[in-house]
């Protein structure tokens, strides 16, 4: 099969869909691999690194999509790139459709196969593409509230650590997942305190069991949240809702609860975020501010550390890569019911019921 790694051309983001090392692994299988030049020098990997494992280089964007059956990609396509995807084509990617009507109408009319990341589903129900960026996002959203808590960036000017004689920060982390738990695990040990909240009590109980004294728990619904957003100084929210849109936890009346210069960093952005006021910002310019509230929403959190997440990332789907090249989209996801949940379009039609409920389609 024919593979094709554009570059990513997302504001601000670096990572690449595949390191030299997966490129390696399709060529020996006897694939052909087309990365387009300088796709991975944010990643840290560059043209000569891929060369040397055998993949072609190929100067412009157009010229990936048009050689490749199979496109590999980080984000999924932006406006630019939607006349791009071919009919037939394979197209593997984060696609969070669910919060982009345009982007599900462009890729219906593609007529492509569109397999996204995040709602791949192994037998034990957990969901192995999309683990290692919310492993990245929830290490990360602790690193950036504690940045923007300062001063002169707005914050309430909160050391999250405290220091001797002084309390420190409180943290609200909004679901116990992933995301939450990472981030519970940052904050927790920067010696703030931690107050993790979801309706999954199976997951309340593993957080008291696995955490420090420190990180305590307790059972999410409206009335706990108003109650914890009054005293808490970083909100981190990290709702899944496997291939919807994300729940709205927090309205905008809501903030006027708040203490200004509260932080919140809302993971969720890529599914329509988990606060009513969330709006997907950049790196370039990744912060507003509501009712003295900082909103930190950057819709690719991961592709501030682009090594570690291209590593990350490249582990887990290349397996899934294999199988597609080697047995063809049809075969492939006949036999791996994982890797079947991940269809969301196919040649013009959604088959995501989540995708056809979050824009109300009948």
């Amino acid at each position: 099969m024919k593979i094709g790694v554009p570059s990513e051309i997302k504001n601000n983001e670096s990572r690449v869909g595949m390191t030299p090392g997966g490129v390696f692994e399709l060529v020996k299988k006897g694939h052909s691999v087309y990365v387009q030049s300088r796709a991975g020098e944010g990643s840290g990997f560059f043209d000569t690194d891929y060369e040397g494992v055998g993949a072609q280089i190929l100067n412009t964007l157009e010229e990936v999509y048009a050689v490749s059956e199979m496109i590999v990609k980080v984000k999924e396509p932006i406006e630019r790139e939607y006349n791009l995807v071919r009919e037939g084509q394979i197209v593997f990617t984060y696609f969070h459709f669910a919060s982009s009507e345009p982007l599900t109408k462009a890729m219906i009319a593609s007529n492509s196969i569109c397999i996204a990341y995040e709602t791949v589903e192994d037998e034990e129900g957990t969901l192995p593409l999309l683990t290692p960026m919310s492993e990245v996002a929830g290490r990360m959203a602790i690193q950036q509230g504690a940045k923007y808590l300062e001063k002169p960036v707005k914050g309430r000017g909160v050391l999250l650590g405290g220091v001797p004689g002084v309390a420190p920060g409180k943290v609200l982390v909004l679901g116990a997942g992933i995301v939450g738990i990472q981030a519970a695990k940052m904050a927790a040990g920067l010696g703030a305190h931690v107050t993790i909240m979801d309706i999954n009590l199976k997951r309340l109980r593993y957080v008291n069991d696995v955490m420090p004294p420190h990180v305590v728990t307790e059972f999410s619904n409206e009335f706990n949240i108003r109650k914890h957003i009054k005293t808490h100084d970083l909100i981190i929210g990290g709702v899944l809702l496997k291939g919807a849109k994300a729940p709205n936890l927090i309205t905008r009346d809501m903030l006027k609860e708040m203490r200004p210069g509260t932080v919140i960093v809302d993971v969720a952005v890529d599914q329509g975020g988990c606060v009513e006021t969330t709006r997907p910002t950049t790196h370039e310019d990744p912060v507003y501010i509501i009712d003295d509230i900082v909103h930190y929403s950057v819709a690719n959190m991961p592709g501030a550390v682009p090594y570690t997440s291209t590593m990350a990332l490249t582990n887990v789907t290349l397996p899934y890569i294999l199988k597609l090249a080697n047995l063809g989209w049809k075969e492939a996801t006949n036999i791996d019911d994982s890797l079947r949940k991940g269809l969301n379009i196919v040649q013009g039609e959604v088959i995501y019921n989540e995708i056809i409920e979050a824009f109300s389609w009948s």
